[in-house]
């Protein structure tokens, strides 16, 4: 005997004792030693170890019986079918007994074993026959109808394993339904319940036959109008069943919905609850099919959300009545209550449903602000405090909605009105939901509360200084306080400051941490609102400061408080000093003093870093000679530390420093400072180089001394990062301020010409370099700004650097890169307007175009629309000409003149560009038609009144190739900002949008890349024409037979599709839309195309798999009403595999294709009801059982960024 089985022996005896402790601990050994992973038990154990638990069910003591069905769950996955099924057999039969507690204690088993059935495919034969063996038993069960208790055990396991393992009873699921339907019709209330339960976990996997006759069933029983209790349950079981069975019910609702609407006249309070459930579930599940039903629910729940038949609402109280008048009117509320009153139950699932259409029906937004908003304002006042809360939240959904569709400000008033008198009840949760509801509003129309503030200050008074007021209260409050203050201006709370300060003040001294943080971050806001930065005020704050001083100080000082006070205390005491520091004279030193041992200590220096950044750049000019050479010293040692955000705040705290107070710092100060600043430039991190970089500029100015001292050690991290290929933006502006300072500062080694000579150096040498990757194109544009940017500060020095760079050009023998570089130096250096008209020039650029070298023409071509830029009465004529009179140019030329329209104003020119770039619209090459289309676009621009109706002129007139390039001037009028031309376009831009339905292919591709830039761009633009637009658009999406031609090259055949590319396009539009106008999308007839997708080309296939994805995350219920459709051309893609002798690019494009898929495959699986479908749950066991596609699934999951998200966006460049 192995020594497993001896000791497994041996506890199997020991649980035969007499002793009710030595059979506890035996079990509990037993259950131990089943928890090993390692443990395996050979038959005769197996049976022995199963005989024994069962027969500790039946134990005398609790305890014994609760630990053997704690074993029960190990044992299922280590022993064979058959004792599982033993198992089973004896828990169904004890489950049946008289006895109540071997009922009890088997029926825990069951669900226990239930609960560890394995689902993997391995197991799916053990798991189907013990469902079965257990499904019979309990049916079986459910006929025994003299015992209740049974019957109730019986469903209630039976919905645990519908619920777990519905997949693994299909067999099953028609009998089950047959023995479900008749326990609807129990006299017991308890079993009606879990058979709707039961009927709920069907559902998700049953057959569409039988989910029919359920709902067939259902409608027949609620026709023969059945008692109200009867009614009851069958309208609750139809809201479940469309909760679980969600987008099925559709089909059938034509006929439920009139009976439900005639139920809700019943006089039954309960059943017209169950009705409104039903309606609210038929809406989120049914939203489609809902919609000509919405104006009759929409009647109902506003009719009902009123109804209390026991109460009257007294609408005549005078705005002005005190608060005992109040508290009166609440007693008498006592009165009226009546304990069997439940009508507020048909109040609360009316505005549930109410909530449920403002969520799910954003295109009816316009409507409800008439018919559901003034309805909801009206039930502000409703008794009830847990109905009063979903009327809250019902209307915080309307604000959210609001904001999605950039509308509300009329809701403002009208909800103040009815908010502001209840931030005085006495209820808390009344008034917490105010508050919230208050801040909804705040974020969602911003600075619309100001003409209401006086109306508002009260209710924030009252819940700060009530007495019965809990902690959260005071939070809640303070946290809207806080709201209102950033979104309004300083004047709407300076007249109440009197009012206001005080409950603020007492806040701070509050003994709870949290209110205490609070109360110091709005402190902080009242103290800008005192006296704001940048503006001359009336208000004189000097009654305020030493209130205000005083507290704050005393939790600047304490230092065993929570941390997140220290640190709002530290800010809050900065921004004192900094808007209010000349009412505080002598403490300002002690408080620098305290902020200097903040600095010192390594929990608050990021916050205390921060805050002498704030009092530093303060226009009170702050006295602070005292603690900077301390501060300084400390600072430099920050510069070392690998924390980013501390090194960014020691930098811009350190600018600070030395722009505002130069004459408090001793050059020797600053050493500990330089020391530290060469490592920190360097292109691993820009923007800490950047702010380094613009830090070194202000020294570079206020201490010139300093720069003979660091110029060794710097300024070759400096040309490094100007030579780098990721410099650009910001980062380069400072670089080119710094440049500027250094030639400024006349230092003797740091002259025009040798910064010059550092600049150019790596371009005469790339080509004889070893290393000949060395000089990047983005480093060409970067240095040729430096070198203008030196040119513009030192003019005398310009003439020469400008004849050595016509030389460089002009000499044959010069390096490719040097020419490049000398081209784009005299068009940077032109663009500053240093270069005059000169002829000489003009000739060197006409030289450079007929350069064998591309670069040398590209260069030549961005230099030309430089210097035009700088000089336009001298260079836009003489390139307009050369335009007209070298066609072969052409390309380039209209490159310089796209610079020129980008940079400058062209007003006095706008006709002779325009008709010049009309002149080449139908020009046959490709390239520059959309030249020409984007200098349309980008001129557009400068006079978007008179020019954009010529374009649209344009439409009727032109041929094909002058429609598209029309077309796509209008792609580049669209720019992701702002801009003066938006409303004239949002106007005509149907107009443009009208040529989808060109009979030129290449016109409708055209239009819908201008489409899909307006709807990534400006989606504003075209939201209103989505019910015109999204007809063609789909058109577009489908495979036509007659574009796919067959071209013969030598023995081969090869298809060539002609509509690739308009199709692609329209999915490219349809992936824009579903980010930038969901709301306007019919997402059931979208889905249909992307079904299509999913089978189309390559391309087409990884764009849907993208959209699918994205698709899973904004709306799961659309998606899983369309899952069956949708799994089989993505069990296609995965499980397709490629040809033997198939090239290794095909091998690549196919698993890229397959990964791609397995995308979408984890979004969908990562939904909580997909696995309900068969198919889909299928589906999931073939990926976990093939080693293949498991290994793709994992690493989606656990590899490229954390799983789904980070593959959902696409590249809309």
């Amino acid at each position: 005997m192995s020594s497993v089985s001896y000791h497994i022996s041996n506890l199997l005896e020991k649980m035969t004792s007499t002793d009710k402790d030595f059979r506890f601990m035996a079990t509990n050994d037993l259950m131990l030693e089943l928890q090993k992973d390692s443990i395996k038990l050979d038959e005769d154990s197996e049976r022995r170890v199963v005989t024994m638990l069962l027969k500790l069910l039946e134990d005398k003591n609790g305890e014994v019986q609760n630990l053997a069905v704690k074993c029960l769950a190990p044992l299922v996955s280590k022993v064979k079918e058959p004792q599982v099924e033993t198992m089973v057999d004896v828990l169904c039969s004890n489950m049946t007994s008289d006895k109540e507690q071997l009922r009890d204690i088997s029926s825990m088993g069951l669900k226990t074993v239930i609960a560890e059935l394995p689902l993997t495919s391995s197991g799916l034969t053990l798991t189907g026959s013990v469902c079965k063996k257990i499904t019979s038993q309990l049916i079986g069960a459910m006929g025994k109808h003299d015992d209740v208790s049974v019957q109730l055990e019986a469903l209630d396991i039976l919905s645990d394993m519908l619920g777990r393992l519905s997949g693994a009873l299909v067999s099953f699921h028609s009998s089950l339904l047959s023995s479900l339907l008749p326990q609807l019709t129990s006299p017991r209330m308890a079993v009606r319940k879990r058979s709707i339960l039961a009927l709920g976990h069907l559902v998700p996997c049953c057959s569409p036959a039988l989910f029919s006759q359920l709902t067939e069933h259902l409608m027949k029983e609620l026709a023969k109008g059945p008692p109200t209790s009867m009614t009851r349950t069958y309208i609750q079981c139809l809201a479940t069943i469309s909760r679980q069975g969600g987008h099925r019910v559709g089909e059938h609702l034509e006929k439920l919905i009139p009976m439900v609407v005639k139920f809700t006249g019943v006089e039954d309070d309960e059943l017209r609850e169950y009705c409104f459930q039903a309606f609210e579930a038929f809406i989120r599940r049914c939203p489609k099919e809902m919609s000509p039903h919405i104006a009759t629910v929409t009647q109902l729940c506003l009719k009902y959300m009123t109804f209390d038949p026991n109460y009257n609402y007294d609408d005549n109280e005078e705005e002005d009545e005190d608060r005992m008048d109040i508290d009166d009117e609440l007693e008498e509320d006592d009165e009226y209550s009546d304990d069997d009153d439940m009508s507020w139950k048909v109040r609360r699932s009316s505005i549930k449903c109410l909530e449920a259409l403002i969520s799910t029906r954003l295109d009816l937004l316009l409507s409800f602000y008439s018919s559901i908003c003034p309805a909801l304002l009206a039930r502000f006042k409703e008794r009830e405090e847990n109905v009063r809360a979903d009327v809250f939240t019902a209307f915080s959904t309307l604000l959210r909605q609001t904001r999605v569709a950039s509308t509300g400000s009329r809701l403002v008033p009208a909800t103040v009105k009815a908010l502001h008198r209840q931030l005085k009840e006495k209820s808390i949760k009344f008034r917490q939901g105010c508050f919230c509801l208050l801040t909804e509003l705040a974020h969602t129309v911003p600075g619309a509360l100001e003409e209401h503030i006086p109306a508002l200050i009260p209710g924030i008074v009252f819940s700060l200084t009530d007495k019965s007021t809990l902690s959260t209260m005071r939070i809640d409050a303070l946290s809207f306080f806080n709201v209102l203050l950033l979104s309004h201006p300083p004047q709407a709370f300076q007249p109440h400051m009197q009012v206001l300060l005080p409950p603020v003040i007492a806040c701070i001294e509050d003994t709870f941490y949290k209110i205490t943080s609070e109360a110091l971050l709005v402190i902080q806001h009242l103290v800008k609102v005192m006296r704001p930065q940048g503006q001359a005020g009336g208000f004189d704050p000097k009654p305020f400061v030493k209130e205000v001083f005083s507290v704050t100080m005393k939790r600047l000082k304490a230092t065993d408080i929570d941390q997140e006070v220290k640190e709002r205390a530290i800010s809050c005491m900065g921004h004192i000093v900094c808007h209010l520091g000349d009412h505080l004279r002598a403490e300002v030193q002690a408080v620098l003093a305290i902020f200097l041992e903040r600095l010192k200590n390594e929990i608050t220096r990021l916050t205390a870093v921060r805050t002498i950044t704030l009092i530093a750049a303060s226009p009170l000019k702050i006295d602070m000679s005292p603690i900077l050479p301390e501060a300084l010293s400390v600072l430099g040692s920050f510069l070392r530390k690998n924390q980013r955000a501390l090194k960014l705040g020691t930098l811009a705290c350190l600018t600070a420093l030395v722009t505002h107070h130069a004459a408090s710092i001793k050059p020797a100060a600053l050493e500990p400072v330089l020391s530290e600043l060469p490592t920190l430039v360097d292109e691993s991190d820009m923007h800490v180089s950047q702010v380094s970089i613009t830090l070194l500029t202000g020294m570079a100015k206020a201490y010139p001394s300093t720069l003979a001292k660091i110029s060794s050690s710097v300024l070759p991290g400096v040309f490094r990062l100007i030579h780098s290929p990721l410099l650009q933006g910001s980062t380069l502006e400072a670089i080119l301020e710094y440049l500027q300072a250094l030639v400024l500062s006349k230092t003797s080694n740091l002259s025009y010409s040798q910064l010059l000579k550092s600049l150019m150096e790596p371009f005469h040498r790339s080509q004889s370099s070893a290393d000949g990757s060395i000089v990047h194109r983005q480093s060409y544009h970067s240095v040729a700004h430096c070198v203008a940017a030196l040119s513009s500060a030192s003019p005398k020095e310009t003439p020469g650097t400008v004849a050595g760079f016509i030389q460089q050009v002009k000499n044959p023998g010069s390096p490719e890169a040097a020419r490049v570089l000398a081209l784009l130096c005299l068009g940077e250096v032109g663009r500053k307007g240093s270069l005059g008209g000169s002829k000489e020039v003009q000739g060197v650029i006409l030289e450079a175009f007929s350069s064998t070298s591309e670069e040398v023409k590209t260069a030549a071509s961005c230099a030309l629309g430089s210097m035009a830029v700088g000089c336009l009465s001298d260079y836009l004529p003489f390139l307009l000409k050369e335009i007209s009179a070298q066609p072969r140019r052409q390309y380039l030329l209209l490159h310089s003149l796209k610079e020129v329209i980008r940079s400058s104003s062209l007003s006095p020119h706008v006709e002779s560009v325009w008709a010049l770039l009309f002149q080449n619209c139908e020009c046959q090459e490709e390239g520059t038609r959309n030249l020409v289309a984007e200098c349309l676009g980008k001129l557009t621009l400068v006079n978007p009144a008179a020019l954009l109706p010529r374009l649209k002129q344009q439409l009727k007139t032109g041929s094909p190739l002058a429609r598209s390039t029309v077309v796509t001037a209008i792609k580049f009028t669209i720019v992701d900002h702002p801009a003066p031309i938006d409303s004239l376009l949002k106007d005509c831009i149907g107009d443009f949008l009208k040529t989808l339905q060109d009979e030129d292919i290449n016109v409708r591709r055209i239009a819908l890349v201008m489409f899909n830039s307006a709807a990534h761009n400006k989606p504003s633009l075209i939201r209103g024409l989505l019910g015109r637009v999204l007809p063609h658009l789909y058109k577009e999406t489908q495979i036509r037979k007659d574009l796919i031609r067959e071209v013969e090259m030598g023995p081969f055949k090869h298809t060539v599709d002609d509509g690739l590319d308009v199709r692609k396009a329209a999915f490219e539009c349809m992936y824009s839309l579903l980010d930038s106008c969901l709301e306007g999308l019919d997402i059931l007839q979208f889905l249909d195309h992307v079904e299509e997708g999913l089978k189309d080309h390559y391309d087409i296939r990884m764009l849907t798999f993208l959209m699918l994805a994205r698709l899973v995350s904004l709306c799961p219920a659309a998606v899983l009403q369309r899952l069956d459709r949708l799994v089989e051309p993505l069990k296609a893609t995965v499980t397709t595999k490629v040809k033997a002798g198939s090239v290794k690019q095909e091998f690549e494009k196919q698993e890229e294709l397959r990964r791609s898929a397995m995308r979408a495959v984890a979004a969908l699986l990562a939904v909580p009801e997909v696995e309900r479908s068969p198919s889909m749950a299928e589906f999931a066991n073939q990926i976990k059982t093939s080693t293949d596609m498991a290994s793709i699934y994992q690493s989606i999951k656990g590899g490229e960024g954390g799983g789904i998200g980070a593959t959902e966006s696409m590249d809309m460049s």
